[in-house]
């Protein structure tokens, strides 16, 4: 049974930082694309970054530069490090298997919540 377990949401002030991480079983982790996904209130979801299963990285534009994505395929854990947080941000975050463009039809986690709020 494919399982990801995301855990490290909380609240932070805007300028924070949070490391999201999703543990993951089930399936050869090492060898899949994983994804990170959120969904903001009241809004649909959106794509933040993925990573190839050679570790080459993706990031939404919005992220770019304050977010990193990485793997630990020994573990088999997805980490989503964010700083420079801003109230934009919040939203519950998903990991997802699959890269960018077959995350959606893909197994996802039960999400995490972030919130950036002073």
């Amino acid at each position: 049974e494919v399982q990801l377990v995301e855990s490290g949401g909380g609240l932070v002030v805007p300028g924070g930082s949070l490391r999201l991480s999703c543990a993951a079983s089930g399936f050869a982790f090492g060898s899949r694309d994983m994804s990170w996904v959120r969904q903001a209130p009241g809004k649909g979801s959106e794509w933040v970054s993925s990573i190839s299963s050679g570790g080459s990285t993706y990031y939404a534009g919005s992220v770019k530069g304050r977010f990193t994505i990485s793997r630990d395929n020994a573990k088999n854990t997805l980490y989503l490090q964010m700083n420079s947080l801003e109230p934009e941000d919040t939203a519950v975050y998903f990991c997802a298997r699959g890269n960018r463009w077959s995350y959606a039809n893909d197994y996802w986690g039960q999400g995490t919540q972030v919130t950036v709020s002073s």
